[in-house]
């Protein structure tokens, strides 16, 4: 395939994908947010990869965009930005409990965790996921289709109704935008 075409090709589907995202589960991830920030409890964050991109940009857009100048601010943390805590926790308990094992140091009953895999089976959000349901978390999982383990586990899923993983990995980064923004331009 010539590169023009290859251009106009990817972005025709990534349009469609993007076109195909539910509203309504993004408007009731909305709603769990504002309910975490009025409740004052914790929100995390964890994925790997560009997931774990996604996670630090969200957490980024709550704690800064969001929260400055709002009477009350986002209490929220990537659970994947304290690299030496996480180096260490993969070194010394494993790599698929790098998130769980920072989730029992801090959250709470009623605290919320947005896990985000373009697969839905990466063994330590599953792990995370799993945990947090045990011990009363709000779960909200951010996939791809079909979802894998995430996508079953989570209290409230979201998908991103691809298997590509470019094309999932746009739309997590569209729907972090859409929950930011409507907190930040209500501002």
């Amino acid at each position: 395939m010539e590169p023009e075409q290859f251009v106009r090709e990817y972005k025709k589907r990534s349009l469609e994908t993007l076109q195909a995202i539910s509203d309504p589960p993004i408007v009731h991830l909305i709603e769990l947010l504002a309910e975490a920030r009025r409740s004052g409890n914790q929100i995390f964050l964890c994925g790997n990869g560009g997931s774990a991109a996604t996670a630090s940009h969200l957490a980024n857009d709550l704690g800064k965009g969001a929260s400055l100048n709002a009477e009350t601010r986002f209490r929220v943390l990537s659970l994947t930005d304290n690299l030496p805590w996480l180096t260490a926790l993969a070194n010394d308990c494993g790599y698929s409990s790098v998130f769980v094992e920072q989730l029992k140091n801090f959250a709470k009953p009623d605290d919320l965790l947005i896990a985000i895999s373009g697969s839905g089976n990466s063994p330590n959000v599953i792990e995370a996921v799993t945990w947090a349901n045990q011990n009363d978390l709000i779960t909200v999982g951010l996939t791809g289709r079909p979802g894998g383990e995430l996508g079953k586990i989570a209290q409230h899923p979201v998908f991103a109704e691809s298997h590509h993983m470019g094309r999932i990995e746009e739309a997590h980064f569209l729907i972090q935008h859409l929950v930011a923004y409507s907190f930040m331009e209500d501002l």
